[in-house]
């Protein structure tokens, strides 16, 4: 870990990018070696998830698994996440310590909401299982809450990532660990052709070094 981490009073304020729960920022901030004042978190929709990057409205932001964006570029992995699956609370499934990906191919899941980039959705939600079962990925809704109802309601399940279960709690959803996914790595974002300003750049280089450690 680094030796010092720098304070509100010591550098300008990071713009940084993130998705569902703050656990990944949270461990990414400490590999910068950054006190969470320094820098300001802004939750990005996953319907249109690279807006705020390209507006110019955040300096970096942290995404899953391997993008291929021509006007961005990513820095070196520096964690991963865990895979698992999001269900009701009364779904079969729901008092499981892990499941198989193959056992995800009985129910529902869901299409790439909005603009959401296909190719990254079929890492996240792979269209088939290893076995060459399809994965039904039928439902298709636009907001984040609304994929919530149907996931509390068991007419749908949810295969994401582990650090959701910061963000999806009980009574209506529970998470449970998929044992048999790779975990996705994750990476910063940011514009290939904008100016990234020293705070921004010394962020991102501090925790691609304190990541190699």
């Amino acid at each position: 870990m680094p030796e010092q981490t720098l304070t509100a009073a010591d550098t300008p304020t990071v713009r940084l990018g993130y998705h569902g729960s703050t656990e990944v920022a949270a461990r990414i901030i400490r590999l910068a070696g950054r006190d969470e004042a320094t820098v300001r978190l802004s939750e990005y929709d996953v319907a249109d998830p690279f807006r705020g990057i390209r507006a110019g409205e955040l300096d970096v932001m942290i995404v899953k698994f391997g993008i291929n964006e021509p006007d961005l570029v990513t820095s070196r992995v520096l964690t991963q996440d865990a895979r698992a699956v999001v269900v009701g609370s009364q779904h079969p499934l729901a008092t499981r310590e892990s499941v198989s990906i193959e056992e995800l191919a009985d129910y529902d899941a869901f299409a790439p909401p909005g603009t959401f980039p296909t190719y990254v959705w079929d890492e996240v939600v792979p269209p088939r299982t290893p076995a060459g079962r399809p994965i039904r990925r039928n439902r298709r809704v636009d907001t984040i809450p609304e994929m919530r109802r149907l996931i509390a309601a068991g007419e749908a399940i949810h295969i994401s990532l582990i650090s959701l279960a910061d963000v999806a709690r009980p009574p209506g959803t529970r998470v449970v660990p998929i044992h048999d996914l790779p975990p996705a790595p994750v990476t910063l974002a940011w514009l290939r052709d904008s100016e990234v300003h020293d705070h921004v750049r010394d962020f991102i280089t501090t925790a691609e070094t304190e990541a190699s450690r």
